[in-house]
């Protein structure tokens, strides 16, 4: 058998065929109902006609004619009366062609002769033995005249139910031929919401998943998108830039130009990586957020500890005292990679700005409302009026001489926002310099 997948033929399949096999039990039980009705009135009936029939005198035809059990019924086979003396003489017989066995089995029998099955009652009195037989096809036949009285009605009426079963399905199926049509006639482009109006409550949920599924989607093209054009916007200048250096150390004639120019050149191809990893950290974070990554408990002591292990030798190399000023056993729920990502840009931001000689530390605390990483460095810090502005991407403090590509604190400040934390810049009152704080909320 061809099993259908379409909603609608199965559940018409289904409905339809639950109403036919309805019909025919109704029908069934009809006839069997009638027909044990009919087997009791008929037995009861020929009970009576044997009763009646039995006296002290036995019975010849010319009574039985006067009674009128012979006259009318003389041809009738479905009904058969025998009587019998008791020494097995047959005094008595309707004029049936139907020929029964000689025998008396008293009570009720059933008895196959003539092709057909009679049911036969006896009985037995001291004068004679009267036996009443009757064709079974009568019973069957009343029986099925009754049934078929009680289920025509019913065969009637299920086409027209069928018919209303088949508007109802396909009434209720309609939304959902309706929301295909919509996702169907859409372009390649188009992510706005389906409409929800007159959804049953079965289909509405669906449509709300992919509705916010759509939104996912859509905010992904639109972090690409703002990744191609500003990727594209900044990458322009130091290209540029490259390009003239390469142009002068073309040109250069002197050991010392060359020198100049190599310098140039190497310090632009710098920046240009620099710039390159920050984009591509910026692109990887804007898609885990877009993609809804599953969090799991992060322990911050440890990132940290991590992060000052991998970051030193820099801060070696610059010459700046890095290190771990305090750490509380807490956990908060995120993910990892991102998280140990927005800590080093903080240390690595940090080291970036402090002066030769200087201090950075890292912290990390447990507080009553929840949890804290703190970044404080013994640099010149960010003035109270730019402090918001510097969360803008590839915005830079002018006069700044450190090299940078503006892209750190907008990757930070979009880490913590994803994991439900806020990013707060203020001054340091231990060491003077630039202090960030990244405090995250208590969560149950």
């Amino acid at each position: 058998m061809k099993v259908t997948h379409s909603l609608r033929g199965r559940l018409l399949w289904f409905l339809l065929a639950a109403i036919s096999i309805a019909a025919i039990a109704q029908a069934t039980i009809a006839y069997r109902t009638a027909l044990g009705d009919a087997d009791q009135i008929f037995d009861y009936h020929m009970q009576q006609m044997a009763l009646s029939l039995r006296s002290s005198a036995p019975l010849s035809n010319m009574e039985a004619a006067r009674a009128g059990i012979d006259g009318a019924d003389a041809e009738n086979n479905d009904l058969v009366v025998q009587v019998w003396t008791p020494d097995g003489v047959q005094v008595f017989r309707t004029g049936s062609r139907a020929r029964l066995p000689q025998r008396a089995v008293l009570g009720f029998s059933n008895v196959e002769a003539n092709g057909t099955t009679y049911r036969i009652f006896s009985v037995q009195t001291s004068t004679q033995t009267v036996q009443v037989a009757q064709d079974m096809a009568v019973r069957r036949n009343m029986a099925g005249n009754l049934a078929l009285r009680t289920v025509g009605p019913i065969a009637v009426m299920m086409p027209i139910l069928m018919l209303v079963v088949w508007w109802v399905v396909s009434g209720s199926l309609e939304p959902v031929a309706r929301v295909r049509s919509q996702v169907a006639a859409r372009q390649a482009d188009d992510l706005s919401p389906v409409s929800e109006a007159g959804l049953p409550d079965e289909v509405r949920p669906l449509v709300q998943e992919l509705n916010l599924l759509f939104g996912r989607v859509r905010t992904a093209f639109a972090a690409q998108q703002n990744f191609v054009a500003d990727a594209a916007h900044e990458l322009r200048t130091p290209l540029a830039a490259l390009k003239l250096q390469a142009a002068s150390l073309e040109r250069a004639d002197s050991a010392e130009a060359r020198q100049l120019a190599v310098a140039r050149l190497s310090a632009g191809i710098e920046r240009a990586t620099r710039l390159v990893e920050q984009l591509l950290v910026l692109a990887r974070q804007e898609a885990s957020a877009a993609g809804g990554a599953a969090q799991q408990p992060v322990a911050l002591a440890e990132l940290a500890r991590r992060t000052v292990g991998d970051l030193v030798g820099v801060a070696q190399h610059k010459g700046v005292d890095l290190g771990l000023h305090h750490a509380d056993d807490v956990s908060v729920p995120g993910q990892a990679d991102a998280l140990m990502i927005l800590m080093r840009n903080l240390v690595d931001n940090a080291i970036k700005y402090a002066p030769h000689g200087g201090t950075v530390d890292l912290e990390v605390r447990a507080q009553a409302d929840g949890a804290a990483i703190v970044v404080e460095d013994s640099g010149p810090g960010i003035p109270a009026d730019e402090r918001e502005r510097v969360f803008d991407r590839f915005y830079r403090i002018a006069g700044s001489e450190t090299a940078g590509s503006g892209l750190g604190l907008a990757i930070i400040k979009a880490i913590a926002e994803r994991h439900g934390a806020t990013l707060t810049l203020g001054q340091s009152a231990r060491l003077g310099g630039l202090s960030a704080v990244v405090a995250f909320p208590k969560r149950a």
